[in-house]
């Protein structure tokens, strides 16, 4: 007689899977993009070889691409002239990661925080408000001193509005899960390439705007106990080599 695959009880474990399922997928997106960037191909090139519009790819490129099925990937990774098996491992980083640079920046992030007393959490989940859930690069925590730290790493701006759009969106996310008792602000770490510094000094009145706190003063927030958080969103300098954070100077 046949049997009825039994369904999940636990909306909880339904919930979790479909966040971690999310996650790869933004996981995946991105080294879709990385894969494609490299063979010189635009979205719509790809797209007219694996029978996708423009859209379609954008979408699977920006983490949207966790009901895709199997076959889509698979497809997608021929066309990149990559087997399944390998492009997965690639984008999700099973050997060196692909992400090695971002990870150990938020690895400095920590370290760095830790004499001041935060506790650091990397990839920390931010509860979805009737949209898909988001991960924060490093959530820093201080107990004592209830306040968070919503810190995220860009190691290549190669998207100045979204990196703006999403920190902001984060600190409100955790600002209203945690309520007015915590004090809850946001920091961009950024990589210090010549890159980066050319793009910062060039829209020097637009991070300034967004990010008026004292750099100087959020290290010694981080560095030490004493120190209070600042009152606003603040950015910080990452080492290239991921070897030190310091101080950016904005007008």
């Amino acid at each position: 007689m046949r049997t009825r695959a039994a369904r999940p009880r636990s909306t909880t474990i339904v919930r979790e899977g479909l966040q971690r399922a999310t996650y790869l997928a933004v996981r995946l997106g991105r080294g879709l993009r990385e894969q494609r960037k490299r063979s010189g191909l635009s979205q719509q090139a790809l797209g007219n070889l694996v029978g996708l519009s423009q859209p379609a790819i954008h979408r699977l490129e920006s983490g949207h691409g966790a009901s895709a099925g199997i076959d889509t990937w698979a497809i997608c990774a021929r066309a990149l002239g990559l087997q399944l098996a390998a492009f997965l491992e690639e984008a999700a980083g099973s050997e060196q990661p692909r992400d090695l640079v971002h990870l150990r920046n938020q690895q400095l992030v920590g370290r760095y925080a830790a004499p001041g007393g935060w506790d650091p959490l990397p990839e920390a989940l931010v509860a979805a408000q009737g949209g898909r859930p988001r991960f924060i690069d490093v959530s820093l925590t201080r107990p004592a001193r209830r306040e968070i730290a919503v810190t995220e790493v860009w190691d290549l701006l190669d998207d100045v509005g979204n990196a703006m759009r999403g920190l902001e969106e984060k600190v409100e996310r955790v600002r209203t899960q945690m309520g007015p008792d915590w004090h809850v602000e946001g920091l961009l770490v950024v990589r210090a390439t010549r890159r980066n510094r050319q793009l910062v000094r060039e829209l020097a009145a637009l991070f300034a705007a967004r990010y008026p706190a004292s750099s100087g003063a959020w290290l010694a927030a981080l560095a030490n106990p004493d120190k209070p958080l600042p009152d606003a969103a603040g950015l910080v300098w990452a080492g290239v080599k991921g070897e030190r954070l310091f101080a950016a100077r904005l007008p």
